[in-house]
């Protein structure tokens, strides 16, 4: 007997959805780019309730913890610009053509095929 996927609701979207098999348990979002930014932001939510986590990025020692990494990575945000580089390798155009005109000559020796429609047996 082959056992049936279980499916799940998606807490975002509300569409039914088969839930991984690794985290069937945990997973309550759908696989969509919007349910999964939706199930960070609840994820990260629930991280900060935590009472050991609710002052993680506030208070005196965080502050200057970011002063000195600013400090040290001067110019981090700023936009690089790059400067344009040169070819490794000279540019090299082709020699001009000579001009070359066809004589009457060249049009006398050419092989040309022979039509024979008036013939029916060629």
């Amino acid at each position: 007997m082959v056992r049936q996927p279980r499916t799940r609701k998606c807490q975002q979207c509300k569409t039914v959805f088969v839930p991984d098999p690794r985290c069937v348990k945990r997973q309550r979002y759908c696989s969509t780019p919007e349910c999964r930014k939706a199930s960070k932001a609840a994820s990260q939510q629930r991280w900060r309730q935590q009472p050991a986590n609710r002052d993680y990025f506030t208070g005196p020692t965080h502050v200057e913890r970011v002063r000195a990494w600013r400090q040290a990575h001067r110019g981090y945000w700023r936009r690089k610009r790059f400067k344009r580089q040169e070819a490794l390798q000279d540019e090299s155009t082709p020699p001009p053509i000579p001009n070359q005109s066809l004589s009457n000559d060249f049009a006398q020796g050419a092989l040309q095929e022979m039509s024979y429609s008036d013939n029916p047996r060629f």
